[in-house]
């Protein structure tokens, strides 16, 4: 099989049902923004691979990032496409919220806002945040307009704090200051 097919020439392709809209849909910006932060989540993951201490992290990321494959086919999904996915199931949040409860649970509680920086794993983990909030805005556009099964916006929501608090505790793992922003 090829991995050209031309049929997205003329700037349209196909939603999960069939279903031909233009590249520029709501439900194909989302599910490429999706797309764009598994790759980045990827990176973040295989930059902590060989650093045993972070195996636990690491097996985190490779769970999110089944989801995130999930949250894409939720987006890329037509009308005639909506018995073809399976929503996402309630207990992804749940899970993250327990894995955000922990981390948070060791860090010091700050007040202002964290300025990126200070090691590259830790760069990795605001990308990855700032990539899903914009995954999150673009998915709530395509909910607007289509409807989105709304465990998956939860759960993007949450993702984005998972990310922020992953790079703080990358910061003292790697013993790195934490600058925090003073106006």
């Amino acid at each position: 099989m090829k991995v050209y097919t031309k049929t997205g020439d003329k700037g349209m392709t196909s939603l999960i049902g069939g279903e031909r809209v233009f590249k520029t849909d709501e439900r194909v910006e989302a599910y490429g923004s999706v797309d764009e932060l598994a790759a980045f989540t990827a990176l973040l993951a295989d930059n902590m691979r060989g650093d045993a201490a972070l195996a636990s992290s690491v097996g985190d990321l490779n769970r999110i990032l089944s989801r995130l494959m999930s949250v894409e086919a939720l987006l890329a999904t037509g009308q005639s496409g909506s018995d073809k996915v399976a929503p996402l199931n309630p207990e992804t949040v749940a899970w993250l919220e327990g894995r955000i409860d922990a981390m948070q649970e060791v860090l010091k509680p700050i007040d202002k806002f964290t300025i990126p920086g200070g090691n590259a794993v830790v760069s990795m983990c605001h990308v990855c945040r700032t990539v899903c909030r914009r995954a999150e805005r673009a998915a709530l556009r395509a909910d607007a307009r289509y409807g989105v099964d709304s465990t998956a916006l939860v759960w993007l929501n949450r993702l984005s704090d998972y990310f922020y608090l992953l790079g703080r505790t990358l910061t003292a793992h790697y013993a790195v200051d934490e600058v925090l922003w003073i106006p």
